[in-house]
């Protein structure tokens, strides 16, 4: 307890009072600054947990269980699945591979009016997949896809709509690191997570391409036809080759989890693997590239490592100032049960979205609802909601004006496509991911029917 003195009178004050709702706020400011998250959360939490020892809220000992929590993320063998995918995907798009699927594609669904927007929604939807990374994805979509379908005369915000939406999709379609992140962080399987998003993801990407092909019949100049000649049996036979091998790695690194054969983090060694096998069999495999691919996936992976080692310093911290507690009794006493919990919850988790990655959402925002989520959903629940935390999450990233897919977008589209054009484009698209969410917030045995049949 503090005891100040004013006017006389001598006030107890418990310090935990304002040191949890201290650390919050100062995280809030601290972000909005632009200074790097992983540093961040480290730095509040060395601050204060030297303030909350000095006032003698925490022992000295306390902090001493840090480097065991290290031990035990270093420990964690879910999490090596996160550097396999993520060079898995980058060696699919460095070596060219995710290129030359995009152009068959498009060429065997040209006779189709709108097929090379479709081709881009599904190999779009497996390369952000694979990689997990908006950025990444929306960026090379973007500079493959995008210049393929001006030069088609495909209308402007059609396009750069359907490359920007297809570039989110990632967040719920398996295999994705940002599934596993979000298994590891809410205590449940990653495997099961997977198979939860699996049916949501294909409803995401089923209504873009039911959209596309409505929107194609109803207003034909916004998707001329490529190519209303069918496709020759042998020129047919000559895309097999190319579309079949990068599409059958992906079925079978999902097959491996799905069916029990292995772990994510064996399926994702093997996805590693089976990539570069890929890439030296289409003559894309060089020194030069690996060491691309080895440079993103280094980059990306301790970001988000970083970002996990501030987070759990500053969990630790934010636990022996009662903050845990504190968020705990706001959300347990929200209006509305667990109604309340769910739309406060997604709403400070979507416009999240519009200022952080998904990763820092991962690390900060989801423990602090976890135990929330517990009592009042239940802990057969939590796979339910780590699918809708991820749909929710990718709706966010593309609604317009902050959406991080739009701004990516924006930096590699050509000058003569304006902002306007790119927000305009994504509209109808984040219309479809609400519609999906709202489905699976509705009607849950659309995540938990797979989960619950026996795979293995």
């Amino acid at each position: 307890m503090i005891e100040i003195e004013l006017l006389g009178y001598v006030i107890s004050l418990d310090p935990t009072i304002f040191l949890g709702p201290g650390m919050f706020l100062s995280l809030v400011i601290v972000l909005l600054s632009g200074y790097p998250v992983a540093f961040c959360l480290g730095g509040i939490a060395v601050f204060f947990s030297i303030l909350a020892i000095t006032l003698g809220v925490i022992d000295p000992s306390f902090v001493t269980a840090l480097p065991q929590r290290i031990i035990g993320i270093m420990a964690n063998f879910t999490l090596l699945a996160i550097p396999a995918f993520i060079f898995m995907g980058a060696m699919l798009q460095t070596s060219g591979i995710a290129e030359r699927l995009l152009e068959s594609m498009g060429q065997l669904l040209g006779r189709i009016r709108g097929g090379l927007a479709l081709a881009v929604v599904l190999v779009g939807s497996l390369l952000a997949a694979t990689t997990g990374v908006v950025a990444a994805t929306v960026t090379t979509m973007g500079l493959i896809s995008l210049p393929a379908m001006m030069r088609a005369g495909y209308d402007r915000s059609l396009a750069t709509g359907v490359i920007a939406a297809s570039g989110t999709l990632g967040q719920i379609i398996p295999p994705s690191i940002v599934l596993v992140v979000l298994g590891d962080q809410l205590g449940i399987s990653v495997g099961d997570l997977f198979l939860g998003s699996l049916i949501p993801g294909i409803l995401m990407a089923g209504s873009f391409a039911l959209y596309i092909l409505i929107i194609s019949a109803l207003k034909p100049e916004l998707a001329p036809q490529q190519n209303p000649i069918d496709l020759a049996p042998l020129q047919i036979a000559q895309l097999m080759p190319i579309m079949l091998p990068p599409l059958g790695l992906i079925l079978l690194v999902l097959g491996s989890i799905f069916f029990g054969i292995a772990t994510p983090t064996e399926a994702g060694t093997l996805g590693a693997i089976g990539a570069m096998g890929l890439a030296a069999i289409n003559g894309g495999f060089s020194r030069n590239t690996l060491s691309k691919v080895c440079d993103e996936t280094v980059r990306t992976t301790s970001m988000v490592m970083a970002i996990l080692l501030g987070s759990t310093a500053f969990s630790l911290v934010f636990r022996g100032v009662n903050g845990d507690e504190l968020i705990a009794n706001v959300l347990l006493n929200l209006p509305g049960g667990k109604v309340g919990f769910m739309a406060f919850s997604m709403l400070m988790i979507f416009f999240l979205g519009f200022f952080i990655d998904f990763f820092e959402i991962a690390f900060i925002a989801v423990p602090l609802l976890l135990p929330a989520a517990r009592q009042l959903l239940g802990p057969e629940a939590l796979l339910w909601l780590g699918v809708v935390i991820g749909a929710n999450l990718q709706t966010s990233f593309l609604t317009p004006p902050f959406g991080f897919a739009l701004f990516y977008l924006r930096g590699v589209a050509p000058k003569s496509i304006t902002t306007k054009e790119i927000y305009m484009g994504a509209l109808p698209f984040v219309a479809l991911q609400i519609g999906v969410l709202c489905l699976i917030i509705i009607a849950p045995a659309l995540v938990n029917w797979l989960p619950n049949m026996s795979w293995s």
